[in-house]
C-alpha cells in the first residue's frame, strides 16, 4: 500500500511540475521574397518544378475569340464550356446519363484569350486542385440549385438546363427545363457532375450539399481542361464558344435582380 500512494505521489507532483500550455493568437506571415526557401524543401521540388515551368509554355488550341466568363448577366462561355466538359466526363466515368452538371463562376480566375492557348493560360483558368465528382439530386433540388445560382450571380455555370425569369417585376414567373425545353420532373433522381469543393461546402448554395451516392472521378478539373484543348489542338479543331442562352432574363427583371429587388 505504501508503495502505491509513493507511485500516486510522484505522478501527482510531476504532474503538477508540468508548465500549462500556452495559446497565441496566430499570426500571419506574408510570402515574400524576402522569405528564404527551405533548402531541403527546395531540393525535394527542384525537378518537378523545372518540368511544371517548362510545360507551361507548351501550345495545346487556337482560340480565336477566346473564352469569357461574362459578368453581371453577360453569357458565361467560359463557364459553360467548363459545365459541359464535366457533363461529358462524368456520363464517361459513370457510364450512365448525366443530365446536370455545375461550376462556379468564381472557381475560374481567368479568361481564356484570343489566340493561341497555352497550358499557363488553363493554370490562370483554373489554379485550384478541384476534382470532378458525380452526386444524385432531386429535379426539385436542381430547379433550387439553378435558382439559388439566379440570386446569387445571375446564374452559375450550368449545363443540361435552360432557366428562363420572365413576367413582371411584381408578378415574376421563373421557369426552369431541361435543355431540350422537356420538363423537369421534381421527384426524379438525377445524376450531376459538379466538384468536390462545391459538394463539400455548396459555395452559399446550401441544396448542393444534399448530394446522394457521390462518386470520385479521380479527375482533377485542371486535366479535364488540358485534355479537352489537346484533343481539339490534334485534331486541328479550334475552340470556340458553347450554346449561350442559358439563363433568360427580361431587361426589368435583369436590373431587378442585379439591385437585389426582386424576391420570388
Amino acid at each position: 500500500m505504501k508503495a502505491r500512494i509513493a507511485i500516486f505521489l510522484s505522478i501527482g507532483l510531476a504532474l503538477a511540475a508540468q508548465v500549462a500550455p500556452r495559446f497565441e493568437r496566430a499570426q500571419p506571415i506574408p510570402v515574400l521574397d524576402s522569405v528564404p526557401d527551405d533548402e531541403a524543401v527546395a531540393k525535394v521540388i527542384a525537378p518537378l518544378s523545372v518540368e511544371l515551368r517548362a510545360s507551361f509554355g507548351k501550345e495545346l488550341v487556337l482560340a480565336p475569340q477566346g473564352l469569357f466568363r461574362g459578368r453581371g448577366g453577360e453569357e458565361n462561355f467560359l463557364g459553360y464550356w467548363v459545365a459541359d466538359l464535366m457533363r461529358e466526363r462524368a456520363q464517361q466515368v459513370v457510364g450512365a446519363p448525366v443530365r446536370f452538371a455545375i461550376t462556379n463562376s468564381g472557381g475560374l480566375r481567368g479568361n481564356i484569350r484570343p489566340g493561341m492557348v497555352k497550358i499557363a493560360d488553363i493554370y490562370e483558368v483554373m489554379p485550384f486542385e478541384n476534382e470532378l465528382v458525380v452526386a444524385e439530386y432531386t429535379g426539385a433540388e436542381i430547379m433550387q440549385i439553378v435558382k439559388d445560382g439566379i440570386t446569387r450571380r445571375l446564374g452559375e455555370p450550368c449545363s443540361g438546363v435552360q432557366a428562363k425569369v420572365i413576367g413582371t417585376l411584381e408578378k415574376p414567373e421563373f421557369v426552369i427545363t431541361w435543355s431540350d425545353g422537356s420538363p423537369i420532373d421534381p421527384k426524379e433522381m438525377v445524376k450531376v457532375a459538379l466538384t468536390d469543393y462545391l459538394l463539400a461546402s455548396g459555395d452559399s448554395i446550401a441544396t448542393l450539399r444534399r448530394g446522394r451516392n457521390p462518386i470520385t472521378t479521380g479527375v482533377p478539373l485542371r486535366d479535364l481542361l488540358i485534355d479537352a484543348c489537346a484533343k481539339l489542338g490534334t485534331l486541328k479543331v479550334p475552340l470556340t464558344s458553347p450554346a449561350g442562352q442559358r439563363f433568360v432574363f427580361t431587361p426589368e427583371i435583369l436590373q431587378a435582380i442585379r439591385d437585389k429587388k426582386l424576391v420570388w
